[in-house]
């Protein structure tokens, strides 16, 4: 290095920690925890719709989901959060999105307050209890009559002392179309959460109502979409099983054409899950999905949905999981599930084995 390079370089290193001097006595910027988590698999899949074999089917590698976050405390009051999910969108392309945005404010254990892009009341809740997002969706959630986030602003928070147990909460008013979609409406969703939990046993119940983001100026909705649910589980030595349930109204659209304005649709369904760990390194797992998402409409329309599998802890946040699923949708019409749109004049059926996997840090 040349003597003109070295005193370039001794200038601007002078510079720099006269700036972190500075920083320092100014009081220094919040350090975010870094995380993520990443949800794989490697299967088969083989999905007919009236015996006709979709483009879905074959063989292949995917990665459905991966979430990148950056969260900061600054103080026992004040705390930000932002998080991307990245997910391949339709075959074409891998598409990034604002998963969480918000500020938060906890003034006690018994009552926060956030705004900005914040998971809902419900899907994400289930999905802690529950443990195998990575494998498939929860109830509402894999049949979009419901999702995990939205724009908008909650309140929440635990009250102790309740018994021996601890009774929570959360009150959201959101957008309505997803934290995909976070356009305004004429008037906010509301969704909301009670639970009790007890050495393991947790009890809930939700609702949600609003337009589903689609009550915009220069349009018109004819119905409000609605939504109930309820929630039994147990989690304690080695042991989850669980119990979901849902009934809905108008969704999961709700109707803006003239013409069908006085037609209005029911659905409902439930979910009940076991898996228990055997080892610290490996478990079993399975599932049973039943619902009837056109209740008014297409009364004989009915999807049912089941997996079982192995799993194996590798180690701390890594989980394998080795499964077959099965989906079916019969009665005549269309369910839009996670898959996709599954059934057709008679049925549709899809059957997917292989290699499931998630990795969090």
């Amino acid at each position: 290095m040349s003597k003109k390079s070295l005193g370039v370089s001794c200038a601007v290193a002078a510079v720099l920690g006269s700036l972190c001097a500075g920083t320092a006595l100014a009081g220094s910027l919040p350090t975010p925890k870094i995380g993520g988590k990443l949800y794989l698999d490697m299967t088969n899949i083989d999905w007919t719709n009236d015996g006709v074999k979709q483009s879905k089917s074959g063989t292949g590698f995917d990665v459905k989901r991966f979430y990148l976050s950056a969260s900061e405390k600054f103080d026992s009051t004040w705390s930000a959060k932002i998080e991307t999910d990245a997910t391949y969108n339709k075959g074409q392309q891998t598409d990034v999105y604002i998963k969480n945005a918000y500020l938060k404010a906890t003034l006690s254990k018994a009552f926060w307050v956030q705004v900005g892009d914040a998971n809902l009341p419900w899907v994400p809740f289930v999905e802690d209890i529950y443990g195998y997002r990575y494998v498939e969706h929860v109830l509402v959630d894999r049949l979009h009559i419901g999702t995990s986030a939205d724009w908008g602003l909650a309140v929440g928070g635990k009250a102790g002392g309740i018994g021996a147990g601890a009774l929570s909460y959360q009150l959201s008013a959101v957008n309505g179309n997803g934290y995909k979609n976070p356009t305004r409406s004429k008037n906010l969703d509301i969704a909301g959460r009670v639970d009790y939990q007890l050495d393991g046993l947790t009890f809930a119940v939700g609702a949600y109502s609003g337009k589903l983001g689609k009550d915009v100026y220069g349009s018109t909705t004819y119905h409000t979409a609605t939504r109930f649910d309820a929630l039994a589980a147990y989690v304690g030595n080695g042991v989850r099983l669980g119990l979901d349930y849902f009934s809905a109204n108008d969704w999961p659209t709700t109707q803006s054409n003239p013409l069908t304005s006085n037609v209005k649709d029911k659905a409902d369904g439930y979910s009940f899950w076991a898996s228990y760990d055997f080892t610290r390194s490996f478990g079993v797992f399975g599932r049973f999905d039943e619902a009837k998402t056109n209740k008014d409409t297409y009364s004989s329309l009915k999807d049912q949905y089941f997996d079982a599998g192995l799993v194996w802890h590798a180690r701390s946040h890594v989980d394998v999981a080795f499964a077959y699923k099965h989906e079916k949708v019969s009665g005549g019409g269309m369910i839009h599930t996670a898959y996709g749109n599954v059934g057709g004049a008679v049925e549709g059926k899809v059957n997917e084995v292989g290699f499931w996997g998630q990795v969090s840090f």
